[in-house]
Parts: C-alpha cells; sequence; structure tokens
C-alpha cells in the first residue's frame, strides 16, 4: 500500500450498489473497500459486469451507493444530493469515456475551450492540447482527426478543468490495440505530468505496467491488488 504520510483523495468503505429490474435484485457492489491517493494512477481490471464502471459512477458522483461510505477528502460524496454532486463534477472531476462526444462542428481547439468556460480554474485550451501531443492539430475538426486523436482531444477537454481526479470508462474500447496503448500512455504521462490522481477501466492488460496501482474487481468486489514501480516516461510517447 502506498506510504500513509500520503494524501487520501477517496476512502471507500463498504460500498454497496443494488439494482432492481422487476423482480430481480442485481448487487453490482458487494461491499467495495478502496482508498485512493493524490497523484496516483490506478487501473481498474475486470470482467464485464465486475462492478467497475459502477465504482468508477460513484466516485465521479454520476451515481450513489445503495449502502457504505464514499469520502472524498473528507467529505460525504456518498450522501450528497444532485446539487451538490453536479459542483463536485464540475469543480474537482475530469471524465473520459469510451466514445469521444466531440462537437463536429467546432476545432479541436474550441472542442477543449468549451468545458474551460465553466472551470474556476482552468487550464490554457491550447496547452492541454499541447500536453496530449496536438498542438498542431488545434484548428481541426473532429472528422478530420484519426479516433485516436479524437480520443486525445477528449482527455485534453477532460484535463483543461485543472480536475483533482480524472476518471476514465474504457477510454480504448472503440480504438485499435496499437491506438489504444498509445492513448493510455498519454494518460499515464498527463498524470505524470500534472499530478491529477487518475482511474482507468480498460480491458487491456498492457496498460497494468504503466500504473502504481492495478486494482482487479469480481462480481462486485475487490479480488486482487498489485503494486507496480512505474515505467512509463515521456519519451515512451511516439507522436
Amino acid at each position: 500500500m502506498p506510504a500513509p504520510t500520503r494524501e487520501s483523495i477517496y476512502r471507500v468503505r463498504g460500498l454497496v450498489r443494488t439494482y432492481r429490474m422487476g423482480e430481480v435484485e442485481i448487487k453490482a457492489l458487494r461491499g467495495v473497500d478502496l482508498d485512493l491517493y493524490a497523484g496516483e494512477f490506478v487501473v481498474l481490471l475486470g470482467a464485464s459486469g465486475s462492478g467497475k464502471s459502477t465504482l468508477l459512477n460513484i466516485l465521479g458522483g454520476l451515481d450513489r451507493a445503495s449502502a457504505g461510505e464514499v469520502l472524498y477528502r473528507g467529505r460525504d460524496l456518498g450522501h450528497a444530493d444532485a446539487a451538490e454532486r453536479t459542483r463536485f463534477r464540475r469543480r474537482e472531476a475530469g471524465f473520459v469515456f469510451q466514445f469521444y462526444n466531440l462537437i463536429a462542428s467546432l476545432t479541436a481547439l474550441e472542442n477543449v475551450a468549451i468545458v474551460t468556460e465553466i472551470a474556476e480554474n482552468p487550464m490554457d485550451p491550447a496547452e492541454a492540447l499541447r500536453l496530449v501531443g496536438l498542438a498542431d492539430r488545434a484548428d481541426h475538426f473532429p472528422a478530420q482527426l484519426s479516433g485516436g486523436e479524437q480520443q486525445r482531444v477528449a482527455i485534453a477537454r477532460a484535463i483543461a478543468k485543472n480536475p483533482s481526479v480524472l476518471l476514465c470508462d474504457e477510454p480504448t474500447g472503440a480504438l485499435d490495440s496499437r491506438t489504444g496503448v498509445r492513448v493510455l500512455a498519454v494518460l499515464a504521462d498527463v498524470n505524470a505530468r500534472l499530478g491529477t490522481t487518475t482511474v482507468v477501466i480498460t480491458h487491456n492488460a498492457v496498460i497494468a505496467d504503466m500504473a502504481d496501482r492495478v486494482i482487479r474487481l469480481s462480481d462486485g468486489s475487490v479480488a486482487e491488488v498489485h503494486i507496480n514501480d512505474r515505467k512509463v516516461a515521456a519519451e515512451a510517447l511516439h507522436w
């Protein structure tokens, strides 16, 4: 485990999430205990239905737990109302999803700039694009970019808010494996440069070597935690 002197960003205890489909009760999470620390890069692995996305959505304030405790820097996120969770997402969290959700009529720079208009302490959109290796593509529209480049624009958009946490749900799911590894390397590099606590859901086991910790979920519970030495540096990126 990380040294106890490291700042704890999330403290999760006994987390349960239950869904009801008709007469059937489905437990997506079954008593998850977890701590996430400032600046670390964490990968969540697990088969479909293991609870990865449910856990990420609760950490991001997109969903609420049925039971248990979710503290974000000591604040009770688990029992926050909708308005409080909206403020949390706006101020603290950046999101990257499988699909890029870029606005087709806006350039890469304009897609990033949209987010900075609602952020309290935003980054220069051009700087965010530079960090993901797309400074020379700022004036291009999404249709003029490859899938990997579009996902990097989505990452730039997420980090331009200067979030404390970056939550990524299958960010390479729509990409081929080679491009996917490159996108994941961008996330690892951004984490190293900015110190943003980063949590990534992926089926791509290659990313495991890029993370500080790999947490494997199975049937709604934490099954295994593996601690790595970081192996990714900026020179590993070949754009």
